[in-house]
C-alpha cells in the first residue's frame, strides 16, 4: 500500500469538493437544518414539560452523535458515487491502484468531509443552544470512534453493493442509516424495544454508544465492558467490510462485470 496513491484519491475529490459548490454545501448545510430544527424542538419541549428534566443534550446531542455517523458512511459513499457519476472508476482500476489504496482513500475522504460537519454542528449546538460536549470530558471520544468505524464499515459495503449490482442500487444505501436509526436506541433505550429487536440491536455498535451517553448525560459513567464490545463489533465489521469489498471487486474482474459497469445494473 503506498500512501502517495492514497493521498492521490484524496486529493482528487479535494479538488472536487472544493470546485464545486453543489458539493461542498451539502457538506455542512443539511446537519445545519438538523441541529436548527431539534434544537428548537428541544427547547420547546424543555418550556412545555415544565419538568427538571432538560431535553437538549438527550435529544440533540442524539441527533448529533447519529448524524455524525451517517456523514461518515455518506462520505465514503459519495466518494465511491463520484468516480461512478463521473464513469470514471474503470479509468482508476486501469492504473497500479490497489484495492487497499482505493479504499484508504475514501475513508481518508469521509474522515475530511465528516469532520466539517461535526465541526459546524458542535459549534451551532455550542453557540445557539448551550449543548457542550466538553462538559463530559474525553468520555465521549471512544464512543465517536464506534460511530466512525461502524460508519466506514457501511460506507465500504455501500459501495461494495453498487460495485456488485451496478449504479442504480445507489438508492438502496442512500436510506441505511434511517433503516437502522430504530435499532440503535438513538432517542430511547433500548429496553423499551420489544426481545426480538433487542437481540438485533445488541449486534450493532451504535446501541452500546447510545446506551452509554445517555449514562453520561444522566451523571453516571459509561460501561467499559461495553464500551469494549461496541469497539470489538466496529473493529470486526470494518473488516469484513474490507474482505467483502475486495472479493466484490475480484469478482467483477472476474466474470467481465466491471467492463459493463457503464450499465444501469450488472449482472
Amino acid at each position: 500500500m503506498t500512501a502517495t496513491r492514497t493521498a492521490a484519491i484524496v486529493l482528487r475529490h479535494y479538488y472536487l469538493v472544493s470546485g464545486s459548490a453543489a458539493r461542498a454545501l451539502p457538506l455542512f448545510a443539511w446537519v445545519a437544518i438538523d441541529m436548527v430544527l431539534w434544537g428548537f424542538i428541544t427547547q420547546y419541549l424543555n418550556a412545555v414539560s415544565g419538568a427538571a428534566f432538560d431535553f437538549v443534550p438527550v435529544f440533540l446531542g442524539a441527533v448529533l452523535l447519529w448524524d455524525f455517523f451517517t456523514r461518515v458512511m455518506h462520505g465514503v459513499a459519495m466518494a465511491f458515487m463520484e468516480d461512478v457519476w463521473s464513469r470514471n472508476f474503470l479509468n482508476i482500476f486501469a492504473t497500479p491502484l490497489s484495492t487497499s489504496e482505493y479504499v484508504g482513500g475514501l475513508v481518508l475522504s469521509s474522515i475530511g468531509t465528516s469532520s466539517v460537519g461535526l465541526i459546524v454542528m458542535l459549534f451551532l449546538a455550542s453557540s445557539v443552544f448551550g449543548l457542550s460536549f466538553l462538559a463530559y470530558g474525553v468520555a465521549l471520544i471512544p464512543f465517536l470512534l464506534v460511530l466512525f468505524l461502524f460508519g466506514i464499515t457501511l460506507g465500504i459495503l455501500s459501495a461494495a453493493l453498487v460495485l456488485r449490482f451496478g449504479p442504480a442500487s445507489e438508492w438502496f444505501i442512500w436510506p441505511i442509516p434511517a433503516l437502522l436509526s430504530p435499532f440503535a436506541g438513538v432517542f430511547y433505550p433500548i429496553a423499551t424495544l420489544p426481545v426480538w429487536m433487542q437481540y438485533i440491536c445488541w449486534t450493532m455498535p451504535p446501541a452500546y454508544v447510545f446506551e452509554n451517553v445517555r449514562a453520561i448525560v444522566a451523571g453516571g459513567a459509561a460501561s467499559m465492558p461495553e464500551l469494549f464490545i461496541g469497539t470489538a463489533l466496529a473493529v470486526v465489521y470494518v473488516v469484513l467490510s474490507c474482505w467483502v469489498f475486495v472479493w466484490v471487486y475480484r469478482h467483477s474482474v472476474r466474470t467481465g462485470l466491471i467492463a459493463r459497469y457503464s450499465a444501469e445494473t450488472v449482472s
